[in-house]
């Protein structure tokens, strides 16, 4: 139960100021968030068109060139790759969300691993396509990766705006409209008590 005085009026009242202001940064924050999202996912879908065609073609010359050989003559040729990925993630910061950045590096030079006359002319394709594909393939998994943390701070923010919006603030303004009738009344009666007060002490004096 709400004591209703004026200190728990005032306590009220400016938390209740606090509590409109976090909500109007959050909004803007879950703002500011959506229009990165959206960026995101659009750039996402455009990448994710290109690499699945880039793949496709990657994969059917491999098709082919695997129908041309043995599984273990494919095995060895494959078995020592000539080529190395070191990959670093570092983090950029946007609106407190720490989203991913890939770097790589190949380290070689030819991703050939066998002898050009040992497997089928496909096979190569296929590699050199797969090698082509690789930059976009780690993009794209830097950006679905920071489309999920950004829809994840997204749907915690606009948690808390709804609960601002209508939980806290209604009850505060609740509360504070409870003290201040429950003020008002306690004045009038008050000023009734104290006129009653000062007509006794008149008539006392007649």
């Amino acid at each position: 139960m709400i004591n209703p005085t004026r200190i728990e009026l005032i306590r009220l009242k400016r938390k209740l100021k606090i509590a409109q202001a976090g909500h109007k940064l959050l909004k803007d924050k879950r703002d500011g968030l959506m229009r990165e999202f959206m960026a995101i996912i659009r750039q996402a879908r455009d990448l994710r068109e290109k690499v699945e065609q880039e793949l496709a073609l990657a994969f059917q010359n491999f098709v082919f060139a695997s129908s041309q050989i043995s599984k273990r003559q494919l095995e060895q040729a494959l078995i020592w790759p000539n080529l190395e990925i070191a990959l670093e993630v570092k983090t950029k910061n946007i609106m407190s969300v720490e989203i991913p950045e890939f770097d790589y590096k190949i380290i070689g030079k030819d991703y050939k691993c066998y002898s050009s006359y040992s497997v089928p002319k496909n096979l190569d394709k296929s590699l050199e396509s797969f090698q082509k594909t690789l930059p976009d393939l780690i993009k794209l998994a830097e950006i679905e990766h920071s489309a999920r943390l950004l829809s994840s701070e997204i749907e915690k923010t606009r948690r808390r705006v709804n609960a601002l919006e209508y939980v806290f603030i209604p009850e505060m303004e609740k509360d504070i409209k409870y003290i201040n009738a429950k003020l008002n009344e306690q004045e009038k009666s008050a000023l009734i008590a104290l006129m009653k007060l000062k007509q006794k002490f008149t008539l006392q004096q007649i």
